[in-house]
C-alpha cells in the first residue's frame, strides 16, 4: 500500500507540473465563470432555473470535454514512460508492477477528477453565498456521474497506453476511440440500424453500451423524468430500467467498464516486454 501511494503521488506531482494540467484546470474553471457571467442562473427554460439549469449545462459541456482530455493525457502515461526509458529506472527500485500501475491509475484519476469537482463546488459555494437554492439531490447524482465518466475513460486510456508502443500511436488510437463513441452518441444516429431490420430494443441496447450515451441520458433524466426529448426510445429505457434503476446503471456501468479496461491493461502491462 505504501508503494502504491508513493507511485500515485509521483504521478500527481508530475501531472501538476505539466502544462496540460494548467490548461485543463483553467478550462473547467472558465466554464463555470462564463456560465455565471452570462446569467444562466437567472434564465428559465421549461420551468428549469437557478443552479439546476447551470449544472445541467455544465454537465453537457463536460461530457464533450472531459473524455477527450482524459484519453489524450492518459494514453501518454505508460507509452511515454516506455519511450523515455522510465521502465528501466522503475524496475530497478523495490516497487512491484502492481503498485506502480495502480498507483499511476489512482494518481491520474485524482488529477483529472479534482478540477472538475472543484469547479462544481465553486459554483455551489457561490450559489449559497448569493442565496440561490441548491438542488442537493441533483448535485449528488451529478458528482456520481462525473466520477463514473472520469473513471471509465481513465481505464480505457490506460488500456490503450499499454497496447501502444509510442505516444503518437497511443494518441491516434485515443482520438479514434473518442470519434467512434461520438458517432453513436445520439440514438437518432442509430436509425440506420433500425432501417436494416434490427429490433428497437437491440438498437437501444447498442446505444446504451456507449458510456457517453449512458451519461447523457442520465443527465437528461434528472430534469426530464419521462425522457420526452428522446421520443419513443424513452419507453424502452423506462420499461426495462425504471427511473432509479437507470440512474443506478448510469453510475455503475461506466465504473465497471473502466475497471475492466484498467484490469486488461494491467494484465497486458504485466505480461509485455516492459523495457
Amino acid at each position: 500500500m505504501r508503494h502504491l501511494l508513493l507511485a500515485a503521488w509521483a504521478d500527481i506531482s508530475e501531472s501538476l507540473r505539466a502544462r496540460w494540467f494548467l490548461v485543463y484546470a483553467l478550462v473547467f474553471g472558465g466554464i463555470i465563470v462564463a456560465l455565471f457571467v452570462t446569467g444562466l442562473t437567472e434564465s428559465r427554460i421549461m420551468g428549469f432555473t437557478g443552479l439546476s439549469r447551470l449544472l445541467v449545462t455544465y454537465l453537457q459541456i463536460t461530457m464533450a470535454i472531459l473524455p477527450l482530455f482524459v484519453l489524450i493525457t492518459t494514453v501518454r502515461s505508460v507509452a511515454g514512460d516506455r519511450e523515455a526509458g522510465v521502465f528501466e529506472y522503475m524496475l530497478s527500485l523495490p516497487v512491484s508492477l502492481a503498485a506502480w500501475y495502480w498507483g499511476k491509475f489512482l494518481g491520474r484519476f485524482a488529477v483529472v477528477f479534482l478540477p472538475v469537482i472543484l469547479a462544481m463546488a465553486g459554483a455551489i459555494g457561490w450559489a449559497v453565498y448569493r442565496g440561490i437554492a441548491v438542488p442537493w439531490v441533483h448535485v449528488a447524482f451529478y458528482t456520481a456521474f462525473l466520477f463514473s465518466l472520469a473513471w471509465c475513460f481513465l481505464g480505457i486510456g490506460l488500456f490503450l497506453s499499454t497496447l501502444a508502443r509510442s505516444s503518437d500511436v497511443a494518441q491516434g488510437a485515443a482520438f479514434i476511440v473518442w470519434l467512434g463513441l461520438l458517432l453513436f452518441l445520439d440514438l437518432i444516429l442509430l436509425g440506420v440500424l433500425i432501417k436494416e431490420g434490427l429490433p428497437p430494443e437491440t438498437t437501444i441496447a447498442i446505444a446504451l453500451a456507449n458510456p457517453l450515451q449512458v451519461f447523457r441520458t442520465a443527465a437528461m433524466m434528472l430534469f426530464d423524468p419521462q425522457l420526452v426529448l428522446l421520443g419513443p426510445s424513452a419507453y424502452v429505457i423506462l420499461d426495462h430500467f425504471g427511473r432509479l434503476g437507470y440512474l443506478a446503471w448510469a453510475i455503475a456501468y461506466p465504473i465497471a467498464l473502466g475497471s475492466a479496461f484498467a484490469l486488461l491493461g494491467y494484465l497486458r502491462f504485466r505480461g509485455s516486454d516492459l523495457p
